[in-house]
C-alpha cells in the first residue's frame, strides 16, 4: 500500500511502481539482515519463510487461498477491458473515457492484496507471477480473459511443480519450494529476455 500511496502523485504510472517497488525492497531487505543479524530461531525461521517454504501448510493454509483466490482473482475477469485498454497507454485509454487513477489503483490493490496472502501463506513465491503470464501470450491466446485463466493454470502448475521436486529430489528433507520455483523461472526470463534482445 506504500507502493500505490507513492505512485498515485504520478497517477499510478508503471514505472512509478516499480522504482517505488525497488525502494521499499531495499528497506525491507535492510530491516531483513538486521534481524537476521541476531542469529536466534527468529532468524531460522524468518529465512525459511523468505525462501518460500510449504512444510507448514495445511488445512487452513489451503482454504485461505481458496477463498482469497475467489474473492480476488475472480474480479479481474470483470476487469478485462481496463486490461486489453491500459496497455495501450494513457492517452489512448482518456480518450475512450477509461479513468486512469481508478482503474490503475484498483489493479493495484488486487495484485497487493493477492500478493500479501500468497506471501503470508507460504513466503514469497518470486518469478511466478511473471513467468505465467508471459508463457500465456507465448501460447497464442489473445483474449484478455483467456489469458487470465491460462495465467492462473500455468502459475498454479508451475508451483504445484516446484512443490513436488521440493520433497522428492533430497527425500526425506524438503527443500524451500521458492527455490525451485526460482529454478524453473529464472531460466525461462533469461532465454525470454535473450529472445527479445534477438528480435
Amino acid at each position: 500500500m506504500t507502493m500505490i500511496a507513492i505512485a498515485a502523485r504520478r497517477q499510478l504510472s508503471a514505472e512509478r511502481l516499480l522504482l517505488s517497488g525497488i525502494a521499499m525492497s531495499a528497506i525491507s531487505m535492510a530491516i531483513v539482515s538486521i534481524v537476521l543479524a541476531q542469529g536466534d530461531m527468529r532468524s531460522f525461521i524468518l529465512l525459511m519463510w523468505m525462501a518460500g517454504s510449504t512444510n507448514r501448510a495445511g488445512v487452513f493454509e489451503a482454504w485461505t487461498a481458496m477463498i482469497a483466490l475467489a474473492l480476488f482473482a475472480a474480479p479481474l475477469f470483470f476487469m478485462s477491458r481496463w486490461l486489453t485498454i491500459l496497455p495501450l497507454g494513457g492517452v489512448v485509454s482518456k480518450s475512450i473515457g477509461i479513468g486512469l487513477i481508478s482503474s490503475r489503483f484498483a489493479l493495484a490493490v488486487l495484485a497487493a492484496l493477492m500478493t500479501a496472502v500468497a506471501s503470508f501463506l507460504v513466503g514469497p513465491l518470486s518469478l511466478a507471477g511473471l513467468v505465467a503470464p508471459h508463457l500465456a501470450r507465448l501460447i497464442g491466446l489473445a483474449n484478455v480473459r483467456q489469458q487470465l485463466f491460462a495465467s492462473l493454470m500455468i502459475g498454479s502448475a508451475m508451483l504445484i511443480s516446484a512443490d513436488w521436486l521440493s520433497r522428492v529430489v533430497i527425500y526425506p528433507y524438503q527443500v524451500p519450494v521458492g527455490v525451485f520455483a526460482a529454478l524453473i523461472g529464472g531460466p525461462y526470463l533469461l532465454w525470454l529476455t535473450a529472445r527479445r534482445g534477438k528480435s
